[in-house]
This record gives structure tokens, C-alpha cells and sequence, in this order.
């Protein structure tokens, strides 16, 4: 069955960098629209950044576009979130997301907390 595991969050001071990866089974990336989505606390959920199957990227804020970078290693089946010049306003829990034959599945996220 489709599975999406996260991971690579923690704490981390203000300017400071993480990567996030997220490892698919059940499927293969390449066949799949992929996305990361944040939830920070008492917020929605709000998309970060897709890489779709033909490669195109999306960001959805100019706040986080200079400073996140999506990406896949197919061979790996993993999609990745380079995090760089990390804000407080950027705690959130991070979620995965496949969107695969109309239907879209969910990874159990991974908390990014990023405070001095």
C-alpha cells in the first residue's frame, strides 16, 4: 500500500538550515504529483512547495520560495525539502502529500521548531 514517511525535523535557531525527506513505498514518485504542505500551530494547513511528474515546481508564497527548494531522487523514491534561513514563523509541522490516480495520500508529518 501507498506509504509516505517523513522525516528530518527537529529544532533548529533562527537561520539556520534542515532537509526533510520524505521516503515513498507502493509507488514510484516519478508517477505522482508531490508536495509539501506545513501546519504551524493553531493555523491551517497551507501548501510549501509540488514538484509535479514532469518536473515543474510550484511555490506558494514568495516568503518561503527564495529560501525552500523542493526536490526527488527517483532512484530513491524520495522527495525532499532543503530549508534554508529558517524563521520562528516557520515552526509548523510538515506533511508529505502524493497525489496519485485522483487520490491523495498523507504522511504522518515531522515537526520543525525553530527558536533560539
Amino acid at each position: 500500500q501507498v506509504q509516505l514517511v517523513e522525516s528530518g525535523g527537529g529544532l533548529v535557531q533562527p537561520g539556520g538550515s534542515l532537509r526533510l525527506s520524505c521516503a515513498a513505498s507502493g509507488f514510484t514518485i516519478s508517477n505522482a504529483a508531490m508536495s509539501w504542505y506545513r501546519q504551524p500551530p493553531g493555523k491551517e494547513r497551507e501548501l510549501v512547495a509540488e514538484i509535479t511528474t514532469s518536473g515543474s515546481i510550484t511555490n506558494n508564497a514568495d516568503s518561503m520560495k527564495d529560501r525552500f527548494t523542493i526536490s526527488r531522487d527517483n532512484a530513491r523514491n524520495t522527495v525532499y525539502l532543503q530549508m534554508n534561513s529558517l524563521k520562528r514563523e516557520d515552526t509548523a509541522m510538515y506533511y508529505c502529500k502524493a497525489r496519485l490516480l485522483l487520490r491523495s495520500y498523507w504522511g504522518q508529518g515531522t515537526q520543525v521548531t525553530v527558536s533560539s
